[in-house]
């Protein structure tokens, strides 16, 4: 088996687990929202052990009976089956992983069975699997079969999706077994279509705080869902700790020793980490209960770790317990909607424009704009004002940053400077300018003077063309960028130094090609993206790039120069209008002006 890359990309970093773990002190968010359930002192933990390479994957979902397979002859081979349906339902066959594959194991002959190793290698996922008679000679008892395939991702250990751009091929043989075709050999691994990643794998989040301790983010994985207790599934994983494309945005202080000892009468034990200081026995704690809540596992949750519960007085947990780390707070929260246009900002509320004041309102050069729910405001004035892309070379643009109802303040002066994007935390402020650099902003806490300090994005170096579009995930863990019609995601990591650096990139969404023009984060992880393709115009992407489907495009006109979104809605700008789409999914398939926004081109802007 052969598998090639289409594309030459950066490669991400590799980034394992920590040896050493630094124990950081809590931070005031999480001590605010702790403060009503613990007093004193607490005793508490996390942990970290390892799923077993050759074990079952975990459950996304409630228990559900599944089939007796050995006892169900309605599952496998059927007599007299044609050798290239048995080949295909033995491919849809392999992404049960039950009983070590044993359904699998049914379409091959006895000493394939023996020769088969389905967890040599991490599964391949593909788009969808041909073959093909191979030629050469033949008789009446075998056949060769040509097996190829586009590779869009892997599954590694923990269900963790990794995009990939590439072939597999390989060669298939069959032969007759008491009159039945059975496949002789095939090499080792696992390889499946996109369907059955769907059909028979469920998304779900694990949740891992950030650097800074104050925000939780979502590790998503693709796990199978036909499996015992989800929740002893979740609760086994999240000891495991977070993968390792993420880990150098998130804190790891978990023992190595630290181990998910079982569910007993409803009790979730932990043993190992008797380390860990209080504060992160309700990190912990946190992570915990967010990632069963989000997982639909019902609370409240009883806790042990190292036999004692997790503080005093907290025999039971729930998210009211850690109601100020939800981590889909803005999926269910209002977003304020303002709006950029002829170079202006205008707040949009009851349907109509509302002029903003102050300095803010005053401004008629404005070309992008980014506006926290917070009301940090920062944007760019050039003389290209109203422009959804970065003003032509020789034009300078500025930064000026400050509040929607107060001051703006000079930051940063370059040949072109892209839309600016904020930190949920920190308070630092994002842009990237030409040469694929990118600036970060923060106001010192000493002087209250603003200063400013270049990103690391030497994991850039190896991709062609400028940073386009730069925006930071809900969490800040993530920053999402369109480079020369491409888009890209990287980790954000924070140095020793306390500079930021962008590492672990991956190319998401290769079937949008060079096309995309804008894209932003919506508030359940996913990417917006508008193209300049005038079949689809606008794409969501998920947040591992484990899937890319087309957004309604029945009356939206090439380019998609603008994108936003809120909990409740999606916005575009198009060649011709501002519009809006139901963000729930709605069965219609027409976008909308907004309301307050008609007659009149412009650019969405979300608070956030």
């Amino acid at each position: 088996m052969t598998m090639r890359n289409n594309r030459t990309q950066d490669k991400p970093q590799a980034v394992g687990k920590h040896s050493s773990r630094s124990q950081r002190q809590l931070s005031p968010l999480l001590r605010g929202s702790l403060a009503v359930v613990c007093a004193g002192s607490l005793s508490f933990v996390v942990a970290c052990s390892s799923l077993p390479r050759d074990s079952e994957p975990q459950a996304l979902r409630p228990f559900e009976a599944s089939a007796d397979f050995d006892d169900d002859m309605n599952i496998g081979p059927t007599d007299g089956q044609e050798p290239d349906l048995l080949l295909r339902e033995f491919y849809r066959a392999s992404a049960s992983p039950e009983g070590d594959y044993r359904v699998a194991k049914k379409y091959l002959t006895e000493n394939a069975q023996g020769n088969w190793q389905p967890h040599s290698d991490d599964m391949l996922i593909v788009d969808r699997i041909e073959f093909n008679t191979a030629s050469g000679p033949s008789d009446t008892s075998t056949r060769k079969f040509n097996v190829r395939g586009t590779v869009i991702g892997k599954l590694r250990d923990g269900g963790k999706y990794q995009p990939e751009d590439g072939l597999y091929e390989t060669t298939v043989d069959m032969e007759l077994v008491d009159n039945q075709w059975r496949i002789a050999t095939l090499p080792s691994g696992v390889v499946i279509e996109r369907n059955e990643l769907r059909n028979q794998y469920q998304p779900q989040s694990l949740y891992f705080f950030d650097s800074t301790a104050s925000v939780l983010v979502s590790d998503r994985r693709w796990l199978y869902s036909q499996q015992e207790s989800l929740g002893a599934s979740l609760a086994t994983m999240l000891v495991e700790g977070p993968s390792s494309r993420l880990a150098p945005a998130l804190q790891d202080v978990m023992p190595e020793d630290a181990a998910f000892v079982g569910i007993d009468e409803g009790v979730y034990n932990f043993s190992g980490m008797s380390s860990l200081s209080s504060e992160q026995r309700m990190q912990f704690a946190a992570q915990l209960v967010w990632t069963l809540a989000n997982a639909s596992v019902p609370g409240p949750y009883s806790v042990l770790i190292d036999d004692v519960p997790v503080g005093d007085g907290l025999e039971t947990l729930s998210t009211d317990d850690f109601a100020g780390l939800n981590p889909k707070a803005s999926a269910s929260g209002v977003s304020p909607l303002y709006a950029l246009a002829n170079g202006s900002l205008v707040r949009v509320a009851s349907d109509q424009r509302v002029p903003l004041d102050d300095a803010a309102g005053a401004l008629s050069d404005v070309s992008a704009a980014d506006i926290g729910v917070d009301g940090t405001l920062a944007v760019v004035r050039s003389k290209s004002a109203g422009a959804a892309q970065p003003a032509p070379s020789g034009e300078e643009s500025q930064l000026y940053v400050g509040e929607l109802d107060g001051t703006l303040e000079h930051a940063l002066s370059s040949e072109y400077i892209t839309r600016p994007t904020l930190e949920r935390t920190g308070g630092g402020i994002w842009v990237a300018t030409q040469d694929k650099q990118v600036v970060r902003v923060v106001r010192a806490t000493s002087s209250g003077e603003l200063t400013t300090s270049g990103v690391d994005t030497s994991a850039l170096e190896d991709i062609d063309g400028e940073i386009s579009v730069l925006r930071l995930s809900n969490s800040g863990a993530v920053a999402a960028m369109i480079i020369d019609g491409h888009v890209y995601t990287g980790v954000v990591q924070h140095t020793t130094s306390g500079e930021r650096k962008i590492v672990n990139v991956h190319e998401l969404g290769t079937e949008i090609g060079g096309t995309a023009l804008s894209l932003d984060w919506q508030p359940d992880g996913s990417l917006l993206v508008g193209t300049s393709a005038a079949d689809t115009p606008v794409w969501r992407v998920e947040q591992d790039g484990s899937a890319v489907s087309s957004l309604p495009s029945g009356n939206v006109t090439a380019p998609v120069v603008a994108v936003a979104a809120s909990g409740s809605t999606i916005y575009i700008t198009d060649a011709h209008a501002t519009l809006q789409l139901p963000a729930s999914g709605s069965e219609t398939s027409f976008w909308r002006e907004v309301p307050g926004l008609q007659g009149q081109r412009s650019v969405p802007l979300v608070a956030n």
